[in-house]
């Protein structure tokens, strides 16, 4: 079936898919309050916290509240993408400094031999999901298209109220994409095109990264999504 107006190119379609996928949450993600906003659904969740009160010992954030950040280790549902880089022949030593671990735990990874599993990923809030977003894409804006200096940990100054953050995160998803749509073909081709600090970007044609992006922002989304139904399952809003 032939979508009418759909696009062909190679951007066309990730930019087609982004605007599908910014439509359905700012859909979903309407009349979200602050306390469903900064619900903890089980113990020892991660979320936005007033300075001095946070959970983890790598939380940041340049005002009043920070975004939880736990010890530096390799998530497990993160050891493919681990494979994949030394695969491209990103060195080990480049992966260890992305990840914030020791050369030795990322030979382990790669090994997968005789290797603990790291603690299982935390269960998160809507507003770490939505404040990570946040920050990932303020980011990847500043070290894309802006001065390529600031810290990506000290872009976005988190809030407890959700119609802030929402209001501020949709001015950079908006700002971002625009910015993404203006990309040439040779620019989309060029490795380090992004130079990104807290991941490959670097080492990427730029075609792969805004793919990731996509696909960083609609599984967010998803998370996001749930535990908005689980939240009014909750509350009994729901039969």
């Amino acid at each position: 079936m032939e979508i009418e107006g759909a696009r062909t190119d190679r951007l066309g379609v990730l930019l087609d898919q982004f605007d599908q996928a910014r439509e359905m949450a700012q859909v979903r993600l309407a009349g979200l309050g602050d306390e469903e906003y900064l619900w903890e659904p089980a113990a020892d969740c991660w979320s936005i916290r007033r300075r001095g009160e946070a959970v983890t010992p790598r939380a940041y954030g340049p005002g009043e509240w920070v975004l939880d950040k736990g010890a530096p280790d390799i998530p497990a549902n993160e050891y493919a993408e681990v494979a994949r880089q030394a695969a491209s022949g990103m060195a080990v030593t480049k992966i260890a400094d992305d990840w914030s671990v020791s050369v030795e735990r990322v030979e382990q990874v790669l090994a997968h031999t005789g290797t603990p599993e790291p603690d299982p990923t935390p269960v998160t809030t809507i507003a770490w999901r939505l404040s990570h977003l946040h920050s990932c894409f303020a980011g990847q804006w500043e070290w894309t298209f802006g001065e390529r200096r600031r810290d990506p940990r000290l872009l976005v100054d988190f809030t407890p109220s959700a119609a802030l953050a929402l209001e501020r995160f949709w001015a950079v998803i908006d700002r971002w994409r625009e910015d993404v749509a203006g990309v040439t073909d040779e620019q989309l081709d060029t490795v380090g095109f992004s130079q990104y600090p807290y991941g490959s970007d670097p080492d990427d044609p730029y075609i792969g990264v805004v793919a990731g992006d996509n696909l960083e922002f609609i599984h967010h989304m998803a998370e996001i999504a749930l535990l908005r139904d689980l939240w009014r399952a909750r509350s009994g809003a729901c039969g």
